[in-house]
């Protein structure tokens, strides 16, 4: 092998306000051997996710990352040796990688993806962020015909194309996202009816006049705030579909939940369910073929936010949860 180190950034200690460049380390560490059952695998694409906060603060629907560990961190790698059946050389997988070059990860917990270019796209639109879009609206929020849609962080890697896909199923689109240059792009460029910009101030009144109708399903990515404008404008047996809190994840010491929570379901006969996409996996590949048609046609835009080189991880994520992002953002590994 080539490579005579394995580069790995660690989460050197747990922020307690915000992420910050100090709160990890690049070190070099061994190529592991991979045992019975696992694949070394080289990584070519890593995902960031504002989940990856979220791991810092505890155990999730997965243990928590712990201080002097490699970040945890999902990607697409090639196999370069199997000791598992079913994998071989040169195979593309999606799996728990971490921040690092190379990682022997089971078999089990490992899943083969099709080989296609981009690559990128197994990590955006055919990946966790599509997969995430697409089950949570239209299994959670069951958009029908000519209802509204109001998607927040509509601007992200899974709210651009929520969007996308509630256009696609004749619905009326309301996106929430941070600046006026977030707001025209999901206008103009990816058809989106109408955008509120949250940075302005006065969501609730600026949401009112987007959607004049009321709110059928709202598709949370960002709990707090914003959540709490949209829950008095949903109309009678609405949907919301939790999927995220990213108000909450970074060090904000005044984060709270929306108010008057209980009373708004009660009335208005809500539906508020949080989903995780991993509990919709035995459904993948139809949701693949009609993303896929979706692409294919030009009915739905993939926008990508790719960014050289694993030492560059950290930062990616700290702007991330900033709103730097465009679409999904990932950073090239080794192309």
């Amino acid at each position: 092998m080539s490579e005579a180190n394995n580069r790995q950034i660690l989460l050197v200690e747990k922020p307690t306000g915000r992420l910050g460049p100090e709160h990890f380390r690049m070190v070099n560490g061994s190529i592991p051997e991979p045992k019975e059952g696992e694949a070394l695998l080289r990584l070519r694409y890593l995902s960031l996710d504002a989940a990856n906060r979220a791991w810092m603060h505890g155990a999730t629907y997965r243990a928590a990352v712990e201080a002097n560990t490699v970040m945890s961190g999902g990607g697409i790698a090639e196999v370069v040796a199997s000791k598992a059946s079913g994998l071989a050389p040169g195979d593309i997988v999606f799996g728990d990688t971490g921040w690092q070059d190379y990682a022997a990860v089971q078999a089990k917990h490992l899943t083969k993806m099709p080989k296609l270019e981009p690559m990128t796209h197994l990590l955006s639109v055919y990946g966790i962020a599509g997969l995430t879009a697409y089950f949570g609206l239209l299994h959670v929020g069951k958009p029908k015909e000519g209802e509204t849609v109001v998607v927040s962080a509509a601007a992200g890697s899974v709210g651009s194309i929520v969007g996308q896909i509630a256009k696609i199923k004749s619905c009326r689109v309301v996106g929430i996202a941070g600046g006026k240059d977030k707001c025209h792009w999901l206008t103009n460029e990816l058809g989106f009816d109408a955008a509120v910009d949250y940075k302005d101030g006065g969501t609730y009144k600026a949401l009112r006049s987007a959607a004049p109708d009321g709110i059928d399903v709202y598709f949370d990515n960002v709990g707090g705030d914003i959540l709490e404008a949209c829950l008095p404008q949903m109309n009678n047996r609405g949907r919301i579909a939790c999927c995220g809190a990213i108000s909450q994840y970074d060090g904000v010491p005044s984060a709270h939940g929306p108010r008057g929570v209980p009373g708004l379901i009660v009335v208005k006969r809500l539906i508020m369910q949080g989903f995780i996409v991993m509990d919709f996996m035995d459904q993948r590949d139809a949701a693949l073929a009609d993303l896929q048609s979706w692409v294919a046609s030009g009915k739905l835009k993939v926008q990508e936010d790719v960014i050289d080189g694993l030492e560059n991880a950290p930062a990616a994520l700290i702007g991330l949860l900033a709103g730097e992002n465009r679409g999904k953002r990932m950073i090239r590994v080794q192309a």
